[in-house]
């Protein structure tokens, strides 16, 4: 928890410590009002109780009740309740303003942090799991930080301060004040004994109830293709009734604690008019005293009695709290696995890269399953080199070991001689452009996702003459059939165009980046024949220059490569051209014989 404090900015230390100042204002105004309310009472009580010895004969002086010593006593208690409600007005705005800040750096930093984390460290939390942290998690530190400043400072001062105040007076009262709070303390641990793990359990259980919700949102097409409604439901109500009863059982036991702080709070007021009543009838010549005595410790006895609820309180979200800063630090001190290298690149990213792999081999975990093998062979400078191979053979983690999406188990990938591990992420990043399996379309306009992250120098002549060349040979030219081109608006992933339509949006940002490297992964899937050999085409005629990855099942889309690469179960089964791969690879002849007829081959 103590971590967290760590993202507040240097001016938060100084809200904070204009908070403590204000506090101890605050509970000095509240703490002195007694004492002019005792010495009202005290008055009222002397005028009233002389008043009627001289009904009774005892005495010839008449007393008045001095409205000056009211309109001071009075306006003084006036003065005070407002400085505190001014000093609670400042908390409160000084307050917000060290929660807010600390809730946008932490949902700042953590955003930067998973941007910088590898697959890898993503699938060890899992995307709902990360969502929740920066969302749910973050909440939950901002909301005890805004009431919880106050009531961390404001209680323990307030119950220090007033137990001061009323040391030294009856012992009677001040042993009912300590049975009260001892009531308080032994019903809070009780409520935290029985309810601390029902307190952490509850962000598990909002991270379970993201992770359906996202499931069944995401998945809904399949969900109703396979009229699979009922089942999903039926999963999504298990996790919601665990969340539900969790909830409960922590509704119920905090559900207590008000009533019972009302009953302790009255009994408490109670018993001290009652020893009042005692010790005024004992000693019936003090009762003006007395009865100023006793207004005032009655409401310093609240004071500690509410101070002590505060810390109840306190103590209640705060097991939640903690799991929740927890949650945010394990995100935070997580080392990502990909690091900067110190290698400064100047090359031009005009040019095409070679590329070569030297003995890799690559596991997604720990276990002594390798999906790669020891891989060997070079990508050469400038070339279109096509992978193809069985389903589950490594073709994709071959892309992300070249775009360090992951890092090599063993062995190393050289970019142009250097080893991918020695390049700075971003020099890394700028010279490779990736068209995914899963065509991934952001909210926006079709300008903004074809020329998403430009940060380029280029004038908006270049740039527009850039975003033509892309679609064009892409063969997106559908986006023209809309009046507004490519000022349409895209929907949440994309789900306004076809398949095939975002398979080429996806194709047209990658060709608009530019890159020396263009990968294309299994992207040519949801075209027809005709659209990807035009688009293949493009590709050969308009960026000679650039180093071309092509990942594909279909053979008429890798035959014309430079270079082919057959993979098998995660090790290399042959490299050549499409005319030698026929001669000499059983496992490439199969595969072309699957799609082919013999004559066509």
């Amino acid at each position: 928890m103590l971590k967290i404090f760590k993202y507040l900015r240097k001016i938060d230390y100084l809200f904070i410590l204009f908070i403590i100042t204000f506090v101890v204002i605050q509970v000095w105004l509240e703490l002195t009002m007694p004492d002019y309310t005792q010495k009202l009472t005290t008055l009222v009580s002397e005028v009233i109780q002389n008043n009627k010895l001289k009904e009774m004969g005892l005495t010839d002086e008449l007393k008045e009740i001095s409205m000056n010593d009211v309109w001071f006593n009075g306006g003084m208690m006036i003065l005070c309740a407002f400085g505190a409600m001014i000093s609670a007005f400042v908390c409160g705005f000084f307050s917000s303003r060290v929660a807010s800040s600390l809730s946008k750096n932490l949902r700042d930093n953590l955003f930067l942090k998973v941007n910088g984390f590898s697959q890898k460290e993503i699938n060890q939390f899992s995307t709902p799991s990360l969502i929740t942290r920066t969302t749910n998690d973050v909440v939950q530190i901002q909301n005890f930080f805004a009431m919880g400043l106050q009531l961390m400072l404001r209680a323990p001062i307030m119950a220090i301060w007033a137990v001061f105040k009323i040391t030294f007076t009856n012992v009677k009262w001040t042993l009912a004040a300590i049975i009260a709070v001892s009531v308080i303390i032994i019903f809070a641990t009780l409520i935290m004994a029985f309810g601390i793990s029902k307190f952490r359990n509850i962000q598990k259980l909002t991270d379970d109830l993201n992770d359906k919700t996202r499931e069944n949102i995401s998945g809904v097409r399949v969900i109703r293709a396979f009229n699979a409604t009922d089942y999903q439901t039926k999963k999504f109500e298990d996790v919601n009734n665990k969340t539900y009863k969790n909830n409960m059982q922590v509704s119920i036991l905090t559900s207590f604690m008000n009533p019972v702080m009302m009953l302790v709070m009255n009994g408490l007021t109670l018993s001290i008019y009652w020893i009042g009543a005692f010790l005024i009838k004992e000693s019936p010549e003090n009762a003006s005293v007395l009865l100023g005595e006793m207004t005032a410790f009655a409401s310093y006895s609240m004071q500690i009695v509410m101070s002590f609820m505060m810390l109840v309180f306190l103590f209640i979200i705060l097991p939640r709290t903690v799991v929740s800063a927890k949650r945010i630090n394990e995100v935070l001190d997580k080392n990502t696995s990909i690091t900067d290298g110190n290698y400064i690149d100047d090359t031009n990213l005009n040019d095409g890269v070679s590329i070569e792999f030297k003995n890799v081999s690559f596991s997604y975990g720990d276990e002594e399953k390798y999906s790669l093998i020891d891989l060997n062979f070079e990508i050469e400078k400038g070339k279109t080199t096509a992978i193809i191979g069985p389903t589950g053979s490594g073709k994709t983690t071959i892309v992300n070991l070249i775009s360090r999406l992951y890092d090599a188990t063993k062995g190393e990938i050289l970019v142009n001689g250097i080893n991918v591990k020695d390049y700075k992420i971003n020099d890394l990043e700028s010279k490779i452009a990736v068209a995914s399996q899963k065509a991934m379309m952001l909210k926006g306009t079709i300008k903004d996702n074809i020329c998403y992250g430009d940060d380029s120098n280029k004038t908006e002549e270049e740039k527009e003459e850039s975003l033509n060349k892309a679609i064009r040979v892409s063969q997106s030219n559908f986006i023209f059939d809309d009046s507004l081109g490519t000022a349409k608006e895209v929907s949440q992933g994309g789900t306004n165009f076809s398949g095939g339509q975002k398979q080429r949006l996806s194709i047209a940002r990658t060709l608009y980046k530019d890159s020396s490297v263009m990968i294309f992964d299994d992207t040519f899937s949801a075209l027809d024949f005709k659209t990807d050999m035009l688009v293949r085409k493009g590709i050969n005629d308009e960026y000679k220059n650039k180093t071309v990855i092509i990942i594909a099942q279909r053979i008429g889309t890798v035959k014309n490569a430079d270079k082919i690469i057959v993979l098998n179960d995660g090790r290399i089964d042959s490299i050549g051209t499409h005319d030698e791969l026929i001669k000499n690879s059983e496992l490439y002849k199969d595969i072309a014989l699957s799609q082919l007829e013999k004559e066509e081959l």
